[in-house]
C-alpha cells in the first residue's frame, strides 16, 4: 500500500475548521478531504463525504454501531484511508473531524490501523476562546454528544482539543480582543499558532459554535484569497472525542457531568516537543522556500502538480528524503506535513509529565503557577474545591493528598465543572525494580521535581483566566496544606485524617 500522509484538523469552532480545510485543499495539491458528520446519528448513520478542492468525489453511510455515532466513525475510518492510500493519488488526506471529536483518540485510532499521522492542528476563532471555555454544558444539551453516553461538558472538550495539537490555525476574527488572543497564547504557550485569512474563507456564521448539519462549501467554490506569504510571523499574540467511560463527580455548587479517561503514557516514547516526530523529513515551520527551485518539468514558478497528475510527479510521500519535490507553500501545509508522534503527544497530555503552561500576565489575562512540596489535609481542599474550580476560566495539574501518598491525582477544570481522578502512583513509592517498566519521559519528568523525603510527589497547579486574583488563589491553596503541626506528625497520622474524597475517587 502506497504511503499516505494523513492530517488531522479538530475544533468546535466550526467556521474556523472549515476555513483550514479549504486552505489546505488549496496548498497542498492531491489533497482530499474525509469527513463523517455525527448529526444525522439520530436517524441511525454517520454520513461521509469525501471531497477535495472542486467538489465531493464520494458520500456515503456508515451505520451506528453500539448506538454509538464515534464508534461508527472509529470503524469506518481507517478502512477508507486505506482505500484513498490504495489508489495511488492521493498526496495528503485531510481528516476534519466532527464538531466535538477529540484529535488524540482518532490520532490513535489512525496510527493503530498502520497509517501514518502527520499533523494535527486545532482551528480556533479567538473570539469564541472564552465562551466555549466558560460553557459548562453538556454537550448533549449543545446537540454535539456523540453517543448516548457522551457525558463530557462543551468546556472541557473544547480544552482537549486546543491543548493537545501541536499547531493552531486561527481565525482572523474582527471580533477577537488582544486578551482572547493572550489568553489563547497562555493556554497553549508551545503551540505553533498559523494565522487563517478571514473574509470569503469563513462560511456564514451557524450560531455560537456551529451549527450541525449546515452545509459545507465547496472549497473550490470559494474565491482565492491572499494567503500568508511564507515567511510571516505568525499571530503576534504569541506562540478526546475520547474514551467516554468515567464520568467525573459533581462538586458542590459545581456543574456536574465532566467526564474523561484516565490519559495513559505509551512506553518508549522519548521526551518530546509534543506531536512532532524527530527526524521528520519535512522542512522545518517557516522554512517554505526550495533553494533548488521548481523540480524537472514544471512551469516556471508552478506550486507543483494539480491532482491527477501521473504517478511520479506527485507531491512526496512522508518519508522521501528532503527536497525532492518543491516544499509546502504555507506554513499550514508545513504544520500538516511536518511529521507527529502519537506516543509523544500521549505523554504530553499526561498529569505527570504535562508541559503545562508558565507564569504569565499580559492585557489582562493572567497564568498563576502553585507548586509546592508539602500534601494537602483532604477535609480542608474539599471544603475549597468550589472556590478553586471557579478561580480561572481553565486549570490542571497533578497533586497529592495526605491520606493518599501513593496516588498521584489529576486535576482537570474547565467551565466550572471539576474532574479529579487518579491517575496511577507516584514513581517514588514504587520499587527500584519497576521503574525500568516506567517510559523514560516519565522518569524525566519526575527527575526534574525530585524532592529528597517525598520523591515526585509534589503539588502542581496552574490557573489561567482574564482577571485572575493571584493572592487570593495562593492563600486558599496553602490553606489547603497541612499546617506544621499536622506535617510534623508524620506519615502514619497523615493516612488516618478523613478521607473526604473517597466518593468523589470512587474508592
Amino acid at each position: 500500500m502506497p504511503d499516505l500522509s494523513v492530517a488531522i484538523v479538530a475544533g468546535l469552532h466550526a467556521d474556523a475548521r472549515r476555513a483550514t480545510v479549504a486552505q489546505l485543499l488549496h496548498d497542498v495539491p492531491g489533497s482530499v478531504v474525509l469527513h463523517h458528520d455525527l448529526a444525522t446519528a439520530a436517524a441511525g448513520t454517520v454520513i461521509r463525504t469525501i471531497r477535495d478542492a472542486t467538489g465531493i468525489l464520494d458520500a456515503g453511510e456508515a451505520p451506528l454501531v453500539n448506538d454509538c455515532a464515534c464508534c461508527a466513525l472509529r470503524e469506518d475510518l481507517v478502512p477508507e484511508l486505506r482505500r484513498l492510500a490504495a489508489t495511488g493519488q492521493v498526496r495528503l488526506a485531510i481528516v476534519e473531524l466532527w464538531d466535538s471529536v477529540e484529535p488524540k483518540a482518532m490520532a490513535e485510532v489512525i496510527t493503530s490501523g498502520g497509517l501514518t499521522v502527520t499533523g494535527v492542528i486545532t482551528a480556533v476563532d479567538p473570539a469564541l476562546l472564552l465562551p466555549c471555555l466558560g460553557n459548562g454544558d453538556d454537550l448533549a444539551d449543545a446537540g454535539l454528544a456523540a453517543a448516548a453516553t457522551d457525558q463530557r461538558t462543551v468546556a472541557d472538550t473544547f480544552a482537549r482539543q486546543l491543548e493537545y495539537a501541536p499547531a493552531l490555525a486561527v481565525l482572523d476574527s474582527e471580533e477577537a480582543y488582544d486578551e482572547d488572543r493572550e489568553l489563547l497564547g497562555q493556554l497553549h504557550p508551545t503551540a505553533l499558532q498559523i494565522p487563517l485569512g478571514g473574509g470569503d474563507l469563513a462560511a456564514p456564521a451557524r450560531g455560537e459554535y456551529g451549527d450541525a448539519g449546515s452545509a459545507w462549501p465547496v472549497p473550490g467554490d470559494l474565491p482565492d484569497p491572499a494567503w500568508p506569504v511564507p515567511g510571516d510571523p505568525a499571530d503576534p499574540a504569541g506562540p478526546a472525542h475520547g474514551d467516554l467511560a468515567g464520568s467525573a463527580w459533581p462538586v458542590p455548587g459545581v456543574s456536574a457531568g465532566s467526564a474523561r479517561p484516565a490519559h495513559g503514557v505509551s512506553a518508549g516514547s522519548a521526551w518530546p516537543v509534543p506531536g512532532v516526530s524527530a527526524g521528520s523529513a519535512r522542512p522545518a515551520h517557516g522554512d517554505l522556500t526550495d533553494p533548488a527551485g521548481p523540480a524537472p518539468g514544471d512551469s516556471a514558478g508552478s506550486a507543483g502538480p494539480v491532482p491527477g497528475d501521473p504517478a511520479g510527479s506527485a507531491w512526496p510521500a512522508h518519508g522521501d528524503p528532503a527536497g525532492s519535490a518543491p516544499p509546502p507553500r504555507s506554513e499550514l501545509a508545513a504544520a500538516a506535513l511536518a511529521g507527529f508522534d502519537v506516543e509523544a503527544a500521549a505523554a504530553a497530555q499526561h498529569p505527570a509529565c504535562a508541559l503545562l503552561p508558565v507564569e504569565a500576565d499580559a492585557y489582562g489575562v493572567s497564568t498563576f503557577v502553585w507548586h509546592r512540596c508539602r500534601p494537602f489535609h483532604p477535609e480542608r481542599l474539599y471544603a475549597a474545591l468550589e472556590d478553586l474550580t471557579c478561580a480561572a476560566a481553565r486549570s490542571r495539574g497533578r497533586f497529592w493528598l495526605a491520606d493518599k501518598p501513593d496516588a498521584l491525582l489529576h486535576w482537570d477544570a474547565a467551565g466550572g465543572a471539576l474532574c479529579v481522578e487518579g491517575a496511577g502512583p507516584w514513581l517514588a513509592s514504587l520499587p527500584d525494580a519497576a521503574w525500568e517498566l516506567v517510559p523514560p519521559v516519565r522518569r524525566a519528568a519526575a527527575a526534574l521535581d525530585w524532592h529528597p523525603e517525598h520523591g515526585d510527589r509534589c503539588q502542581h497547579l496552574v490557573f489561567t483566566s482574564p482577571g485572575l486574583d493571584r493572592d487570593g488563589l495562593e492563600r486558599l491553596l496553602d490553606h489547603c496544606l497541612l499546617t506544621d503541626t499536622e506535617y510534623a506528625a508524620g506519615r502514619a497520622a497523615w493516612k488516618r485524617l478523613p478521607p473526604a474524597f473517597d466518593a468523589l475517587l470512587e474508592i
